[in-house]
């Protein structure tokens, strides 16, 4: 695991340790499981517009009124 230092303001830190500590857990513990979230929404992202060029073949065929989209 790799040290880093962030700079914030005190009141932020403390009321972010009083969170974290209600929570059973300690502040560390908290920002990582921050970070996997905040990569893991990157990586849909990524996926998500790789699948988008991966469909850019497809044509719907045009818009449509609401009629057209609601007959059944």
């Amino acid at each position: 695991m790799k040290n880093i230092t962030l700079s914030a303001e005190e009141s932020l830190l403390e009321q972010a340790r009083h969170i974290a500590q209600s929570r059973h857990k300690t502040l560390n513990s908290e920002f990582r499981e921050w970070l996997v979230t905040y990569t893991a929404r990157n990586g849909n992202a990524e996926s998500y517009e790789a699948l988008m060029k991966s469909l850019n073949h497809i044509q719907s065929g045009g818009k449509y009124t609401r009629e057209q989209m609601n007959e059944r």
